[in-house]
């Protein structure tokens, strides 16, 4: 038992100061979707993380059925990287339980994994990696970007650091929201979703390879101490929780942790740096599609990129495709956290399946791509498979801070 490690055979790439096309600064889900596009479209591209492997992350793991599309687009299947496919939700409060079938195919991965993969899909894809280097800093220069605590140089420089902060950006107001994330041995699950209410918040619980389990909480208000602190406090929730998590083994000394959770945010700042995934926007956990709107806003900054578009032109876009589907997860998670019963009623209902598809960007249909303009940019794979991408506008979320004794 311990903190989670690195994948092994992570690659280790670094370049000399020098001028590339495009710096993108993150590689998660959303820096590593941008890179892989704008490689693939022809472009020159140096990815720089300050991580020397893919680390773990505070993250449901959840992988939505847009998910899925974008990262086949991208060239990965999820099952050949382990994925665990999940049938159904089943939603607990008090002694209540409710249960529904998912309306669309979805899986569990870890993050670490995921992140692994599409570090070396970048890789493979001719991008440059500056692994376990931090970015203090970008600097306007007279070709573009200077890149503080690298020799990087950049014309265009997109910002995918996730909700860490980014010295000398503007960020959002604080949230009181804290994420906490811990994987759970020998936890033998159903392929299910179990979204589980508790004084607070909530947390969602789903199996992953290996005989593991994901257990990851928003909450307010006191953070647990300690594994055994954050399995009470999920146990103390539900009868279903009770029973789910009595013989629960944490594989971690203790949860990750992240706090000052914008959930709702949409940068609506200035500025010329491209923004993608937390940088751009925090949908509630509660709607399942983060990872799916990280790789999403990824491709749509590389496809604006392309096609000469501006930074504010992009953010702009993205504020408008995303709004109503924002709206709806937000309308949803309060609904949850403020009449759990009204809420679990609607679970089996036809209008509640359909506001599962309409909070997946698949469902909302403004903004969808011009193909042919798409086709003409030289975009391939990603842009074409997922038809969407129109680019949006924005301010970035607030530095996480560690929350007491959770802290990972």
């Amino acid at each position: 038992m311990g903190l989670p490690v690195p994948l092994a055979g992570e690659r280790r790439a670094v370049t000399e100061g020098a001028m590339t096309e495009t710096a993108v600064i993150g590689a998660g889900p959303a820096g590593c979707a941008a890179a892989i596009t704008l490689a693939r479209a022809g472009r020159q591209v140096t990815l720089i993380d300050r991580c020397a492997s893919a680390p773990e992350s505070v993250c449901g793991e959840f992988l939505s059925e847009d998910a899925v599309s974008l990262l086949r687009g991208l060239g990965l299947t999820p099952l050949s990287l382990g994925a665990v496919r999940l049938h159904g939700l089943r939603v607990a409060a008090g002694a209540r339980v409710a249960a529904a079938s998912l309306p669309f195919a979805a899986y569990g991965l870890p993050r670490q994994r995921l992140d692994a993969a599409l570090r070396d899909l970048a890789i493979s894809c001719g991008v440059k990696l500056i692994a376990g280097v931090t970015v203090q800093g970008a600097d306007p220069a007279p070709e573009g970007w200077s890149l503080r605590g690298t020799p990087v140089r950049a014309r265009h420089a997109v910002l995918a650091t996730g909700k860490h902060a980014f010295r000398g950006q503007p960020r959002a107001s604080r949230s009181r929201a804290v994420g906490l994330k811990l994987h759970l041995e020998e936890l033998h699950l159903a392929p299910e979703i179990a979204l589980l209410r508790f004084q607070g918040g909530y947390a969602g619980l789903q199996p992953g390879p290996d005989g593991r389990a994901n257990l990851c909480l928003a909450l307010t208000g006191p953070v647990p101490s300690g594994t055994e602190g954050l399995l009470e406090r999920v146990r103390g929730g539900s009868a279903l929780a009770g029973r789910l998590l009595a013989e629960a083994r944490p594989a971690w000394t203790r949860p990750l942790a992240v706090a000052g959770l914008p959930f709702g945010f949409v940068h609506c700042g200035t500025g010329d740096l491209y923004r993608v995934g937390d940088q751009l926007s925090v949908i509630p956990s509660l709607a399942g599609d983060g990872i799916a709107m990280a790789l999403a806003s990824g491709i749509a900054a590389a496809e604006s990129i392309v096609l000469g578009r501006n930074a504010a032109e992009f953010h702009r876009a993205w504020g408008r495709r995303i709004a109503p589907q924002m709206q709806l997860a937000m309308a949803g998670a309060w609904l949850f956290r403020s009449m759990p019963a009204v809420f679990m009623a609607a679970l089996g209902s036809a209008a509640f399946r359909g506001l599962m598809r309409a909070t997946r960007l698949s469902g909302q249909s403004a903004a969808r791509a011009d193909a042919v303009s798409l086709s003409r940019a030289g975009l391939s794979g990603a842009l074409g498979a997922s038809g969407f991408y129109g680019p949006i506008r924005g301010t970035a979320p607030d530095p996480p801070r560690p929350p007491g004794r959770a802290r990972p």
